[in-house]
């Protein structure tokens, strides 16, 4: 038996998806355990180029159970609609969901909308895909199980309720009368939902029956720690928790103890969504990176901040990721700049911070950089790291000496294929004693 957990280490976009799929190929079940439709996974395979978004990233290994855990929010109908796009490419995966997930509906989607709206210039950059408010259902205890779907008279009873709470809120808070109608709700579940029923089942049953056979499970998270409800850049996070710890509850799988945390970061640092973001770049140097790396969010199209590699952020994020192993990706991005830049601290108010931060002292912390040269060679059918030209190689041993954690997977294009692996060995005097 095997159970590795996949997640990132940084604002999210680091690439999971793209090791997720990797890994999967000698996978049993992959489980997404947390989050909605308001990230994006993009894969690119044998298949084509795909970009997912409540998916797993097992899907493309026909062998693979893909499960929606418990500690998801799943629109109905981003699902269908992303299960009908899969099958007019010839993808056909087993999919099952979690009876304990919960429902985002449109009008989810439309408090989401309201709510940055009333926030105006201090809106968290929501993606407006309701997940916020779906998450907030669920915490005052006002949400709809995806098993209720199998119980249609529970189920209409319980949206009766929820209908009538939801529009006495956009009334008292945004002013708007009457905006949500049950009969458009139960349209909306009867549409989409018979598509959805026959997926929905206990999955921690078939979990613990895998487990108990032996079988290899791939936890997959979305975003990354920075975008975490508790330890990311609050309150412009995500509405759940992000991290590795947090797989056994939003993947309904007890009792076991992964083998390996591998966490994801990008070679240089990305965001989407508002925030603090130190290492931010001059906006000449972005644009061309931007563009090189193609960094536009995968569920949005929104361009990607872009920033030099922030060795700060992404020792806090491996750490609370509890990580074993790092996969760094888009290293090939980086070929043809003449020098590269690491962020080794902060500094605000006259005091260097080498230990990240919460956003007050983010917001006006400056960088304090080491400079590297860069290399002009092109990497990307280099598949053995000690053939890398010496100032690629150079800079992923410093930031991994930087980050405290082994880096052995290093990405140099995004084909499955275009992976060095620098084995599980690690690196002895990381850890060696004082």
């Amino acid at each position: 038996m095997s159970i590795q957990v996949v997640v990132g280490a940084n604002w999210g976009d680091e690439g999971k998806g793209r090791m997720v799929d990797y890994l999967a190929q000698d996978a049993d079940y992959v489980v997404r355990f947390q989050g909605g439709n308001n990230a994006g996974h993009t894969v690119v395979n044998e298949f084509g180029e795909f970009k997912l978004h409540l998916l797993p990233s097992g899907i493309f290994n026909p062998k693979v159970v893909n499960i929606l855990g418990p500690g998801m929010v799943i629109d109905l109908q981003g699902l269908v609609e992303e299960l009908n796009e899969l099958k007019e490419r010839g993808i056909d995966p087993d999919i099952r969901i979690s009876e304990r997930a919960t429902i985002c509906f449109p009008f989810h989607r439309l408090e989401d909308g309201w709510e940055e709206e009333r926030l105006g210039a201090k809106a968290y950059g929501s993606t407006r895909r309701g997940i916020a408010p779906a998450y907030g259902d669920r915490t005052v205890k006002k949400a709809i199980q995806l098993g209720e779907l199998l119980h249609p008279e529970y189920l209409k009873e319980r949206l009766e309720h929820l209908v009538t709470w939801k529009n006495i809120q956009a009334a008292g808070i945004y002013g708007k009368e009457n905006p949500i109608q049950l009969n458009e709700v139960l349209d909306w579940v009867a549409q989409y939902g018979d598509t959805i029923k026959p997926l929905v089942c206990d999955t921690t049953a078939l979990l613990e029956k895998g487990a108990e056979e032996g079988k290899k499970i791939l936890f997959e998270a979305q975003l990354g720690t920075l975008r975490d409800l508790n330890y990311g850049i609050y309150p412009y996070t995500t509405s759940s928790c992000t991290l590795a710890a947090y797989a056994p509850i939003g993947g309904g799988l007890f009792g076991y103890t992964p083998d390996k945390v591998y966490a994801v970061v990008k070679a240089f640092s990305t965001c989407v969504g508002e925030g603090p973001f130190v290492t931010r770049m001059d906006d000449e140097d972005a644009s061309q990176l931007r563009e090189i790396a193609q960094e536009y969010g995968a569920a949005t199209g929104r361009p990607r901040t872009i920033g030099h590699f922030d060795a700060i952020a992404t020792r806090y994020g491996c750490a609370m990721q509890g990580a074993t192993e790092v996969a760094l990706t888009k290293l090939d991005s980086l070929t043809g700049l003449k020098s590269l830049k690491i962020a080794t601290a902060y500094e605000f108010e006259g005091e260097r911070i080498e230990r990240f931060p919460l956003n007050a002292v983010l917001d006006k912390a400056t960088p304090v950089y080491e400079e590297m040269p860069g290399w002009e060679e092109d990497i990307t059918g280099v598949r053995d790291f000690e053939a890398l030209p010496e100032a690629a190689r150079l800079y992923v041993l410093e930031i991994e000496r930087l980050i405290d954690c082994h880096i052995r997977y290093v990405s140099v294009g995004p084909e499955r294929e275009a992976l060095i692996d620098r084995g599980a060995s690690y690196i002895a005097d990381i850890h060696a004693p004082d």
